[in-house]
């Protein structure tokens, strides 16, 4: 399935759900899931389970999100080694390709990052710098941004990206140095993709700009999602719309 979370992406899940419930990921994730009602009731309900049968049918694409579905941090951690080596053994028979592991919970990857084969890239989503409001907000289940960011940091692994995606207000200078730490490949950024159904506090677009000028002047990548129409002077990478 293309993923319309990443450009030129295409979603392999073995392991499907999330409990995280946040307030964004109602009218997404789980809105689609509501399409499986005749094919399975957990992914209907969006509940975390496996899907064992899909662990040898990994897409034919260059970029593969893993669990794009669902958060693996819900995922058992034998079933987790499982997943980790069907990737490693496809990525042996092709090389070209690149493969995300994400979580909102970056700890679960301190159990698998020494068995990632080299194309494996690791993600987290941190929507901004500040703790205050966030659970009211997004959902009180989630880690905090910022206990995310050191958990994500502390990962001794080569390869990182951060998804800022829905962006909320945040703390400019505060912010672009937490991103700017992690080292990332790159960032994706993007603003909330449903405004009617779930409101946000949101950074105003200048505020926006500054934070891609930052990232880029300090040599990192950026990669667009929703901007809005959004385009800094300096330029970024497109993504999508």
């Amino acid at each position: 399935m293309t993923d319309r979370m990443y450009a030129d992406t295409v979603t392999w899940n073995p392991f499907k759900g999330c409990e995280f419930n946040c307030s964004y990921c109602k009218p997404s994730f789980q809105a689609q899931a509501k399409r499986q009602k005749h094919n399975c009731q957990d992914c209907y309900y969006f509940w975390p389970h496996e899907h064992p049968e899909r662990l040898g049918k990994i897409p034919n694409a260059k970029r593969i999100f893993v669990c794009g579905n669902g958060d693996i941090a819900f995922c058992s951690p034998q079933y987790l080694l499982c997943i980790v080596d069907a990737v490693r053994d496809d990525s042996e028979k092709h090389p070209e390709r690149e493969y995300y592991f994400q979580s909102k919970r970056p700890y679960t990857f301190w159990e698998i990052a020494k068995r990632l084969p080299k194309a494996a890239i690791i993600l987290t989503t941190l929507e901004t710098n500040r703790n205050l409001g966030y659970a009211e907000s997004v959902g009180h289940i989630a880690p905090l941004p910022t206990d995310r960011y050191r958990s994500f940091d502390a990962i001794d692994y080569p390869r990182k990206m951060v998804t800022v995606e829905p962006i909320m207000d945040f703390d400019l200078h505060t912010f672009a140095g937490m991103l700017i730490d992690l080292a990332p490949e790159a960032v994706w950024i993007g603003y909330n993709s449903r405004p009617k159904q779930v409101q946000l506090p949101e950074p105003s677009e200048a505020k926006v700009v500054a934070l891609i000028d930052l990232l880029l002047k300090a040599g990192i990548r950026v990669k667009a999602k929703d901007l809005r129409g959004i385009v800094p002077q300096s330029g970024l990478d497109g993504g999508t719309r």
